[in-house]
Formats: structure tokens, C-alpha cells, sequence
């Protein structure tokens, strides 16, 4: 008897520790996969190329099962990462497997994804700067291009920066209400930030629709449309972020003193917001001519 109770009490003492070992899961190696179907088809998207013969038979069947496929790609990316987020609520609140060290460890790989992030941006920025100090003959060697009709930097794009300004300030007082212990206010900045968020991709989408030049007129529409591009795309990924955050909010899952996944969130929600302002000062100031 005395010997049994000597084991468990080995094997109690070996599992208290404050990391948590994850269980074996599929849901990284899915995300995976679709992501990299959606690219795949997001590149078959962009790429049309019509043959010659049966130009309009053949270009509505293009157009149905690009877009189709493309659709269902990120439907089911979406749908498995709500699976994945649901396996960590479930440890985080549930299980309470979240403790002051593996929150320390969150914030530590947030971090490090933050800086993975701004190399990211870094190479791309690099491209831009490398083409407008010293723009080559074939541009006429002047930046943008003299052909080019650049995009008013005092327009739609100042109205975006002010709309991601107004939510980064938002968000702050989101979080700021909930380390003072009132819900409701962080409701209330969280809701406003995704509305300032949506409000941004859809001035970013009607631009796009009505700017002069594509991703195929050469370098500056390459580096631009790049550039912004992927920005759009972080900022999607911050909704999702802060969406999910919202939910969460609403069922009681935060508290002032346990809310990692809620931080996180707004870490990344401010990249993007700096991001933005490099964009919107050296890409459409800078480099549309205004200066």
C-alpha cells in the first residue's frame, strides 16, 4: 500500500510544472496545406490567360472555377482555423492550462513573429527603395514613372490612415478598460476598431478598383500593389484576431489579470498600424510625388 502510494506521489510531482505539453494535433499541418492551395489558386486567379480559340467559352469557364476554387479554399482554411482556435480556448479557459508561464512564452513567440513581420515588410520596402533612389533607363529613369498616374496620397489614402490612427486608439482603450475592470467600455473600443478595420478594406478594395495602373505595369504597380497588398492581408488577419477576441469578450472568457490571446491581438494590430505609416508616408507621399 505504502509503495503505491509513494508512486503516485512521484508521478504528481513529476507533472507539476508550469509548461504546457500540447497534445498531438493536425490542425497546423491543415492550415498548411490550404494556405498553400490558396495561393495556388489565388496565382491561377491573377494569371488569366485566354487561347485564341473560343475565347468567350473558354473565359467563363476560367473565371466560375478560378473564383469557385478559390472560394473554397479559404472556406475551408477559415473553417479549420476556427477549429484550431476552438482547441485553445478550450485549453486556455477550460482546461486552464494557460500559466503565468506559458502566457510568458505566448508573448515571447508574438514577438518573435512580430519581427518575422517586419523582415517580411523590410524585403519588400528594400525592393521599393532599391527602384526609386535610382530609378533605371527603363522607367525613364524617374520615379514613379512619367507615365504613371500615381494614386492622390491626400485622398482615399489619408481617410485610411486617419481610420487606422482612430482605431489603434480604439483598441488602446479597449484594453485599457479591461485592466480597470469595465467590460462593457472594452466592448464598446473592440467593436470600433473592427469597424474602423472593415471601413479601411473597403476604401482599400474601392482604390483598387479605380486606380490607373495593375500589378502588371511594371515595377512601381509590382511594388505597390505588394506592398499594399499584403499590408490588406495583415489587416484581415488583425480582424479575424480581434473577432475572435470579440467573442470571446462576449462570453466572459477575458479578465483583467488572463487575457494573452486578447494582448496578442493588439501587439499585432499595432504592427499593422506602423506598418501602415511607412506605407503611407514613403509609398504614397514620398513616392507619388508629393515631396
Amino acid at each position: 500500500m505504502s509503495s503505491q502510494n509513494n508512486i503516485k506521489t512521484l508521478f504528481f510531482k513529476k507533472n507539476l510544472h508550469p509548461f504546457h505539453l500540447v497534445n498531438t494535433s493536425t490542425w497546423p499541418l491543415l492550415v498548411a496545406l490550404m494556405l498553400f492551395n490558396c495561393v495556388i489558386s489565388l496565382v491561377h486567379l491573377i494569371n488569366y490567360f485566354k487561347p485564341p480559340v473560343f475565347d468567350i467559352i473558354y473565359s467563363l469557364i476560367y473565371d466560375i472555377t478560378s473564383v469557385n476554387l478559390f472560394t473554397l479554399n479559404c472556406f475551408i482554411f477559415f473553417l479549420i482555423l476556427w477549429r484550431w482556435f476552438n482547441d485553445v480556448i478550450i485549453e486556455s479557459t477550460y482546461e486552464g492550462n494557460h500559466t503565468l508561464k506559458v502566457q510568458y512564452g505566448i508573448y515571447s513567440g508574438m514577438i518573435l513573429f512580430i519581427l518575422s513581420e517586419v523582415m517580411f515588410f523590410f524585403s519588400f520596402f528594400w525592393a521599393f527603395f532599391h527602384n526609386s533612389l535610382s530609378p533605371s533607363i527603363a522607367v525613364g529613369a524617374i520615379w514613379p514613372p512619367a507615365y504613371f498616374q500615381e494614386i492622390d496620397a491626400l485622398s482615399l489614402p489619408l481617410l485610411n490612415t486617419i481610420l487606422l490612427l482612430m482605431s489603434g486608439v480604439t483598441i488602446t482603450y479597449s484594453h485599457q478598460a479591461m485592466l480597470t475592470k469595465n467590460r462593457e467600455l472594452s466592448l464598446d473600443g473592440l467593436i470600433w476598431t473592427l469597424i474602423f478595420g472593415f471601413s479601411f478594406l473597403c476604401l482599400q478594395l474601392f482604390e483598387y478598383k479605380y486606380a490607373l495602373f495593375s500589378l502588371n505595369d511594371g515595377i512601381y504597380g509590382s511594388v505597390f500593389f505588394i506592398l499594399t497588398g499584403f499590408h490588406g492581408l495583415h489587416v484581415i488577419i488583425g480582424c479575424i484576431f480581434l473577432g475572435v477576441s470579440l467573442i470571446r469578450l462576449t462570453c466572459h472568457q477575458f479578465n483583467s489579470n488572463h487575457h494573452v490571446g486578447y494582448e496578442v491581438g493588439i501587439i499585432y494590430w499595432h504592427m499593422v498600424d506602423v506598418v501602415w505609416l511607412f506605407l503611407f508616408v514613403f509609398v504614397y507621399l514620398w513616392g507619388g510625388r508629393f515631396f
